[in-house]
């Protein structure tokens, strides 16, 4: 069994609880955007297919935004970065709350985008200065425990608000969040940045596989956030956000498991199992019948696999690129990831617009399995 409390080798310090509460906050208010502004959409006149757009917008301009955010944070500072963008989300949010139009959503959600990734890319290169060296992927999953932690809960009450009151309460108090957020990343750890911002530069060689993996994957993630509680609501579940909250309690349970057992030397060759996990998840969203219960047992089994893979993915990272070039490595990662979610909302939307959304969970799951020889080869090195 892990010991967490090892004064050897201790993780939960006041840093690390810092950083981990900063990246419960953001996805908590993130994970009640994300599934409601596609609603907001469908008021405004959008179509189902159109309505997964906003998402694909969002994540472009996060994946390419990263590019340059994760060095620029190597270079100013990244708990400036992380200062500065979550000001920035506070605005861009407030602003979402007085657009009566859906262009209006659109033309945000592009630079809002490139804000988030300042936030994620700041944040996960803070991690690497409190995690000890020789407990990276025990530190890493319980780090992991932070977003899941969010997503159980921001889903549920946003869409609940959304269907009490409307979509602008969550707009405004979300900013409000925000604000909070800038706070407290004034205390985030004293990095070192290392003089003038960078601009593009092509990731070590290194990245691309772990790149690589995590699109494939975040092809059919994209479909599943924008288009789990359409579905849900299209078929008259009472509990719209069923999908995305129980595949949080799949990641938590998972990473709990994880921490129990640990990672052992080499925690790479778990990424294959993990794969296949949350491939399998897909297929049963696709396959079984019904609503609420197939939601549910599916969300929990593609939550568990899909957590690890962030987990794996990162130590990974950690393991292999140059301390000076973490915000550019972990850029280019979110870089591969948001590039998936936004391709995956906007062409699986499109056949789930056109043909229902059982082909979109199928399609997702196929692209996930195109990622298996890759994840063996990583488990292999």
């Amino acid at each position: 069994m892990t010991d967490l409390s090892s004064p050897r080798t201790r993780l939960v310090t006041r840093q690390f609880a810092l950083v981990w509460s900063l990246t419960f906050v953001t996805f908590f208010a993130a994970f009640q955007l994300f599934p409601t502004v596609p609603l907001r959409l469908r008021e405004l006149g959008a179509s189902l297919a159109e309505s997964g757009r906003f998402l694909s917008l969002f994540t472009a301009g996060s994946a390419l935004g990263a590019l340059f955010t994760g060095p620029l944070g190597d270079r100013m500072g990244h708990r400036r970065l992380a200062i500065t963008s979550a000001l920035l989300f506070a605005g861009f949010l407030a602003a979402y709350a007085l657009t009566p139009v859906r262009w209006g959503i659109y033309l945000l959600a592009f630079p809002h985008g490139i804000v988030w990734s300042g936030l994620l890319t700041a944040t996960m290169a803070s991690l690497a200065h409190v995690l000890p060296e020789d407990r990276r992927a025990d530190g890493l999953s319980l780090y992991g425990l932070a977003s899941p932690g969010g997503v159980i809960v921001g889903p549920l009450l946003g869409l609940w608000i959304f269907q009490n009151w409307g979509f602008a309460p969550i707009a405004w108090y979300l900013s409000g969040f925000f604000l909070l957020l800038s706070a407290l990343a004034t205390s985030l750890p004293q990095d070192h940045p290392h003089g003038r911002p960078e601009g593009f530069k092509w990731p070590d060689a290194a990245v691309l596989a772990p790149c690589m993996v995590l699109f494939c994957i975040a092809l059919g993630y994209g479909a599943l956030n924008s288009y789990t509680a359409q579905e849900a609501l299209a078929l008259g579940m009472k509990l719209p956000s069923a999908f995305l909250s129980f595949m949080a309690v799949g990641m938590v349970l998972m990473r709990l498991v994880m921490l129990r057992r640990g990672f052992g030397s080499r925690p790479s060759r778990k990424l294959p199992g993990m794969l296949l996990g949350a491939f399998a998840g897909m297929v049963l969203l696709t396959v079984l019948p019904g609503s609420t219960l197939r939601h549910m047992l599916s969300a929990l089994l593609y939550g568990a696999g899909y957590s690890m893979m962030h987990t794996l993915l990162n130590a990974k990272l950690l393991e292999s690129v140059d301390p000076k070039r973490r915000g550019s490595a972990f850029g280019a990662l979110l870089f591969a990831f948001d590039s998936g979610i936004g391709l995956g909302s906007f062409s699986l939307g499109w056949v789930i617009g056109h043909y229902g959304y059982r082909p979109g969970w199928a399609l997702g799951a196929l692209a996930m399995l195109a990622a298996l020889p890759l994840a063996l080869r990583l488990g292999r090195d």
